[in-house]
């Protein structure tokens, strides 16, 4: 790990397993009723009491009034904020996130086996939001993060994670005046003269620094910046002051121009804050002569709020948000042209494909759909699964026969998914970042074949900027308006229960107050429980530090089945299973063979063959939960496997990825997960009987190659095998080739480390 060199710091080297090891874990919400009812608190003590707790964790909101001459009028509009330094200086004081801070700049590096290959992990926001369920009154909430703390900690739910700091003012639409160069300029006016209330010595402390010392009683030399902005396109374009998609150059951070922005093989100069200073000086001198200076760089004739902070530059603070530009956006545009080519191609074409939908393998945390084409979805995560999904079902609709066109989508939507899944992992390296630009030049030549659609508006252009953005600020998930956007739930419910309608911002910023102080508590009383309980825990310790290394086989293990059933003869399984599953036949025989075979190369020795009777006793189990080292992080990951008869009612047999032998890794499919204990070794065995999918596939196919799929083939039922379970590495999703009887596609945009994992596996 280097440090920047102004820190005075010398590189320092650790071993892996110590890298990140703090885990930071708060719980949101106090039980602040069962307080008020046991000392008999009425309404007015109450309030007191939270607002006493408000003040002194926070600070208070205050309401500004900014006024803007329009049309020889003064508008008066509102804007209730709560100072970003005063939340600054509370985060420094808290104990809890004291331990967390990160004050130097790092390049991290880890070992690869052959070199140390640098990786990429760690480093505001607004929206738009409506506040009633039929969508006629609207709040512009703004979140504040702290990119000093980790992004386990300022993107979670607790205390350090995102902060309302404040609800900025909305212009009132008007039919008359919208789309008027005067009204626009309107509205970047009031946000920028209401947003510098939220910048209140930030601006000065930027310039001069402040010296603070901190819980840790370190004192540090503060320079407050905005390192990052996050938001989707409308107020990116309102951050930047660019005119938006309807202006000659409509991103915020290149000058592309318009009718350029498909183009993702060029590169265009990047704009600067200097030279939108410039173009300002130049317009507010002579306005006849800036005009199309201004509208060349498809700014507006606005001074930048942003500019006053020090050591910040808005455009390159703007960040990609995948939720907005691409679940949301490009996604939307890829989802209409399928629903399109379907309807093209006939009632029989859209309900293959719905019936491909229903019944794509369920998968936990996986949103499960029975239609597509007749849904419109809001919710990003839905997107993102139905981006999924819809590639692997549209594979039996979609061909060059039947759709040329529909197969190009295919291979655009393909690319699609290839840059999401790369740009979604929490650590790049160099290797991914040149992944990305490699499959951005991919996705640029799917856009120029076959289909019609005009592609020349931004969304599909943002993601040019990714691999900028990784380097500055570090992965996706630093600058995603994710966790904002779940600040915006409890924000409609204090609108919806708790005020009247009347003074809207200062009701429902008052609750979010109440509830952060709340939250705050709950932190402290958490804390001191946590330093009383861990005291006693300390004696008992040494009372059980035997015992605990007795069973730390136990505690190493990665696997732990559930669910268990009645105990049940190896004869009586076969005798009842075998007649309508091949896979049970022979089980007494073939089990007993895997026993005397498979155990001396787990260590075991056997003095005699191991003989089973027939009322041999195992005991089924239903559900395996499995830890693994995820391939991203090197964090725990876990995966929840089912091999159930019936499960909500319908049979649940999940896939998983084995280490097969030393040296090969297989899928296979989960058909019976039992116990049993074997006398002869006086041990008890975790078993699985499997159907590997390790048969020959023929040739590869060309649409293979160029969608980047990775199919297996099962063996015959009948030539299922045993398995120790401790070989099952993860869990698997595998989706049916409808038009090859017994060969699957492996869904390997299950997660980011399947996705990972079959990327090693293509380059071996």
């Amino acid at each position: 790990m280097e440090y920047h060199p102004s820190s005075g710091r010398e590189p320092l080297h650790q071993a892996f397993n110590e890298f990140h090891v703090n885990v930071h874990d708060t719980t949101e919400g106090l039980l602040f009723a069962e307080i008020a009812l046991d000392a008999s608190l009425n309404k007015s003590h109450i309030d007191g009491l939270l607002s006493l707790i408000a003040r002194i964790a926070t600070g208070q909101f205050t309401k500004h009034d900014i006024t803007v001459p329009y049309k020889q009028e003064e508008r008066v509009y509102e804007v209730h904020a709560l100072p970003i330094w005063e939340w600054a200086l509370d985060l420094l004081e808290n104990p809890l996130l004291a331990p967390h801070f990160v004050w130097d700049a790092q390049r991290v590096y880890k070992h690869n086996g052959t070199e140390f290959e640098r990786f990429y992990d760690e480093p505001m926001y607004a929206n738009k939001t409506r506040l009633s369920s039929h969508g006629t009154i609207k709040g512009y909430p703004v979140v504040v993060h702290c990119a000093n703390l980790p992004v386990g900690i300022r993107n979670g739910e607790g205390i350090g994670s995102g902060r309302v700091i404040g609800l900025l003012c909305i212009v009132s639409e008007d039919a008359s005046e919208e789309g008027k160069k005067s009204f626009t300029n309107l509205k970047c006016v009031v946000w920028h003269e209401s947003f510098v209330k939220f910048l209140e010595l930030v601006v000065q402390y930027s310039k001069t620094g402040y010296s603070y010392k901190c819980f840790d009683q370190v004192l540090h030399w503060l320079f407050p910046i905005l390192l990052i902005l996050s938001a989707d396109y409308e107020e990116q374009c309102m951050m930047s002051l660019i005119h938006g998609h309807h202006s000659k150059c409509p991103c915020p951070v290149c000058i592309v121009p318009l009718d350029e922005l498909h183009d993702l093989s060029k590169s265009f100069r990047l704009r600067s804050m200097q030279d939108a200073m410039a173009a300002l000086d130049v317009y507010e001198e002579s306005k006849a002569c800036s005009e199309e200076l201004l509208k060349a760089l498809g700014l507006c004739p606005v001074k930048n709020v942003l500019w006053i902070v020090a050591h910040s530059d808005p455009h390159d603070a703007i960040s990609l948000d995948c939720l907005h530009a691409l679940h949301l956006g490009l996604w939307k545009h890829l989802l209409n042209e399928l629903k399109k080519i379907l309807k093209s191609l006939g009632c029989e074409a859209e309900s293959l494909f719905e019936e491909q939908v229903t019944n794509f393998p369920r998968w936990r945390n996986c949103n499960h759909f029975n239609t597509v084409i007749h849904m419109s979805f809001s919710d990003g995560n839905k997107m993102q699964d139905i981006s999924r999904q819809s590639f692997y079902t549209a594979l039996s609709v979609l061909n060059q026969s039947n759709s040329p066109e529909g197969n190009q989508l295919l291979c655009l939507i393909g690319s699609y998914l290839q840059l999401d899944s790369y740009i979604g992992l929490d650590v790049h390296t160099v290797s991914t970042l040149d992944a990305i630009e490699a499959e951005l030049l991919v996705f640029n030549n799917a856009l120029k074949v076959g289909l019609r659609l005009d592609w020349d508006f931004p969304k599909v252009h943002l993601w040019k900027h990714t691999t900028r953005d990784i380097q500055m600020k570090g992965t996706a998930r630093n600058y995603t308006t994710c966790p904002n956007e779940k600040l915006h739930g409890p924000l409609k419910e204090a609108y919806e229960r708790q005020s009247n309608g009347k003074k809207v911002a200062e009701q429902i910023l008052h609750v979010n107050q109440n509830k952060f102080a709340v939250s705050l508590l709950r932190g402290r009383v958490d804390t001191f429980d946590e330093q009383r309980n861990r005291k006693d825990d300390e004696i008992d310790d040494l009372d059980t530090i035997a015992e605990d290394n007795l069973n730390l086989a136990v505690a190493q293990g990665h696997i732990k089945l559930s669910s268990p059933q009645q105990l049940i003869s190896i004869q009586d399984i076969e005798n009842t299973c075998s007649p309508t599953d091949r896979a049970f036949q022979d089980f007494h025989r073939k089990f007993s063979t895997f026993l005397n075979t498979s155990l001396p190369g787990y260590g075991y020795e056997l003095r005699r063959w191991i003989t089973l009777p027939a009322n041999f006793q195992i005991c089924e189990y239903c559900y395996l939960k499995v830890n693994y080292e995820s391939t991203i992080d090197w964090k725990q990951a876990t995966d929840y496997l089912r091999c159930n008869p019936s499960f909500h009612g319908q049979p649940c047999y999940d896939c998983a990825l084995i280490q097969l032998t030393p040296e090969q890794s297989a899928f296979v499919k989960l058909i019976l997960m039992f116990k049993c204990h074997l006398p002869d070794i006086d041990s008890s065995f975790d078993f699985a009987l499997v159907q590997p999918y390790t048969a020959g596939t023929g040739s590869h196919r060309r649409i293979d190659h160029e969608l980047k799929l990775t199919r297996v083939k099962a063996i015959p039922r009948a030539s299922s095998i045993f398995v120790p379970l401790t070989s099952v590495i993860r869990g698997a999703v595998l989706f049916p080739d409808r038009e090859h009887q017994g060969k699957f596609i492996i869904v390997d945009h299950l997660d980011s480390d399947m996705f990972l994992r079959m990327k090693t596996q293509a380059r071996q």
